[in-house]
């Protein structure tokens, strides 16, 4: 066929056009092949994915699935971009955080990343970070005309600002040149000390007058969603609440006497990116619909709606346990955060979790942002994601969730109130114990901890971090549960020379026990227990033996069903009889489970069960201390 450039016709002109119908149809033969008999909406639910907030991902979406015009990037209700253009005409703005308390250090670090890379930097001040009378001498030969700075100072923030605004002055920087952030949330103190200490909103609300009157590019107020997602909330949580504190800040600048335009100008939303990519990109573009909403409803012009938004990578995905995996993470997620629309991307270093970063983390975390936009040129193209059926439908959902658990909140007395009455720490609390649940049971398994893990990887030692603020909500991670296992792993290896071990008792050859040998030793490996596979293949007449040879305490019986039937109950009493204090076997025995218990096996592993109550109770066992 044959297609004139101008002519208009569809290459797949000349084929029949298949419908929704006929696609269900397939679908449905497959899953008749795999045993399940299910028709309709039934096949389709078959393949479709739960998320949180009551989200759906299904197999197939079409057009049918827009929930409607987006508008355009630039304008209401923003939901394809902030700016018309894109978030700046090389990509998006480089920041990289520092929390060194020495000066000199953090000088050393900051000149280091803007010389190679970063276009803004995010700084720790007070107790957090640098003290506030250093940092003349962290920022000494920064170009602060030309280099934004966003503080993070918590109840120091008007000491902080007031200094910064002092160096601006004093390095002859104009006030309609300084860029950057004065970092005041009280509300996010709030949330993570679980007190607000008197004067800090009055405070906040004079810098947002002086930067409103005198420094245009300033912007005096961060609401900050990250205690939200830190502390286990879903993408909708962290939403609904980031709306209901920039509400509340709202609220304090007008009874301050500013206007809501000029409100709506001092305000920068940060929000986590992970690396579960197509909900983050959602969430930043539901985020920036959801603020224009506000905007438009407080009374904000077009000019104040659009949401400015800073993306940090997750630390909530970040493990301390083979670390190098948090590069590809953060890969991910700055990509996402990116493609999504946020003006300013930090990508924390892959040792984040572990203290503070060195300069080679530092480097490489700078250089993911600007691979991206130099080499994957993802900042030319704006909301690259815009038109995904997928994506579309996914933003429009998450945003109706959000909105809703929002009009909660403010149904509730606004974020203050929520904060301090304990409803918002008792659903993320809600949120995180089922997620924990699917983190334990390996559903959502976490790379190089819960999967693939490595023991006789040698740990990355990195200086403490500042003690961050507590007393509000919590802070999570993903590799918690098994954090715990493997310390417990890690403190017996110092007091007895060896880790706690288990016996692979495999049966068979090795087509009949590869595959349950892979899945306990990975198992086991998870919770810190070291596997023994030596020799490659035992029966009744040899087990004993092996297993007094491999020094473990534990075992575990692997093979195929057929062989569990013939061998596994001998094996099982021999390993008992050899002193093996718990024998476990890997698979589902069916109708041989009672006489396999019988015969000594006292617990069965396999896929989808509670690893973390297995290994728990195999430390225990073992006795190795909690």
């Amino acid at each position: 066929m044959t297609l004139l450039p101008d002519s208009g016709l569809s290459l797949a002109a000349e084929f029949p056009e298949p419908t929704h119908d006929q696609w269900q149809g397939l679908v449905e033969g497959v899953l008749r092949k795999s045993g399940r008999d299910v028709s309709g909406t039934a096949a389709e639910d078959a393949l479709s994915t739960a998320l949180e907030d009551g989200l759906t991902t299904r197999p197939l979406y079409t057009a049918a699935d827009d929930p409607g015009d987006g508008g355009l990037p630039g304008f209401a209700p923003f939901t394809r971009g902030g700016t018309p253009g894109g978030p700046a005409p090389g990509g998006w703005d480089v920041r990289q955080r520092h929390a060194r308390t020495d000066p000199a250090r953090t000088n050393e670090a900051v000149l280091a990343d803007l010389a190679n890379g970063t276009t803004s930097l995010w700084l720790a001040v007070g107790r957090s970070g640098v003290p506030v009378t250093g940092l003349a001498d962290a920022v000494d030969g920064v170009y602060l005309d030309l280099a934004p700075v966003a503080l993070d100072a918590g109840d120091e923030f008007p000491e902080a600002a007031a200094e910064l605004l002092r160096l601006y002055d004093e390095r002859g920087v104009p006030r309609g040149e300084a860029r950057g952030t004065l970092g005041a949330d009280p509300v996010g103190l709030l949330a993570r000390t679980g007190h607000e200490a008197p004067g800090l909103t009055d405070a906040a609300a004079e810098l947002a007058g002086l930067c409103h009157r005198e420094y245009p590019g300033l912007c005096a107020l961060v609401v900050d969603a990250l205690p939200y997602h830190e502390a286990g909330g879903s993408a909708a949580q962290e939403l609904g609440c980031s709306l209901a504190a920039g509400v509340a800040a709202l609220r304090d600048l007008d009874a301050a006497g500013l206007s809501v335009e000029a409100a709506c100008g001092q305000l920068e939303f940060r929000y986590a990116a992970t690396a579960d990519q197509f909900l983050t990109i959602a969430k930043l573009r539901a985020a920036r619909r959801l603020w224009s909403r506000v905007a438009e409803v407080s009374g904000a012009g077009p000019a104040g709606a659009a949401q400015r938004q800073h993306a940090v990578t997750s630390s909530v995905m970040m493990t301390r346990r083979d670390p190098w995996v948090n590069m590809l993470r953060t890969t991910v997620a700055s990509l996402a955060a990116g493609v999504g629309g946020a003006d300013s991307v930090t990508v924390l270093p892959f040792d984040h979790s572990l203290g503070l970063p060195d300069a080679f983390a530092r480097r490489i975390a700078r250089n993911t942002s600007t691979i991206l936009i130099e080499e994957s040129h993802l900042g030319r193209v704006i909301d690259p994601a815009g038109g995904s059926w997928y994506v579309e439908r996914l933003t429009d959902d998450l945003a109706h969730a959000a909105w809703a658990w929002f009009q909660e909140i403010e149904r509730a007395g606004g974020q203050r109130a929520a904060l301090r009455g304990g409803l918002v720490a008792e659903r993320l609390a809600a949120t995180w114990a089922a997620r924990s649940e699917k983190l334990a049971r390996r559903r959502e398994p976490v790379t190089g901890v819960s999967e693939f893990p490595h023991l006789a990887e040698a740990p990355v030692v990195r200086d403490a971090s500042p003690p961050a603020a507590t007393g509000g909500l919590p802070t999570v991670h993903r590799d918690d549960a098994f954090e715990t296992l493997r310390s417990r792993s890690d403190a017996h290896l110092a007091s007895t020379g060896a880790r706690p071990r288990v016996f692979l008792a495999a049966l068979g050859t090795a087509a009949a026990h590869t595959a349950r040998v892979t899945f306990a030793s990975n198992l086991f490996q998870s919770g810190g227990v070291e596997p023994v596979h030596d020799p490659v293949t035992v029966d009744a007449a040899t087990a004993a033996d092996a297993f007094e040879r491999s020094g473990a305490a534990i075992a575990c019986l692997c093979s195929s069903d057929p062989l569990y039937a013939e061998q596994a109950g001998d094996v099982a009493a021999a390993l008992k009889s050899a002193g093996a204090t718990r024998v476990y076997l890997a698979g589902r025995p069916g109708e041989l489970r009672e006489s396999l218990t019988r015969a000594g096996v006292d617990e069965f592993v396999a896929a989808g069960g509670d690893a973390v109550a297995q290994l728990t109770s195999a430390l225990d066992h073992m006795g190795v201390a909690p």
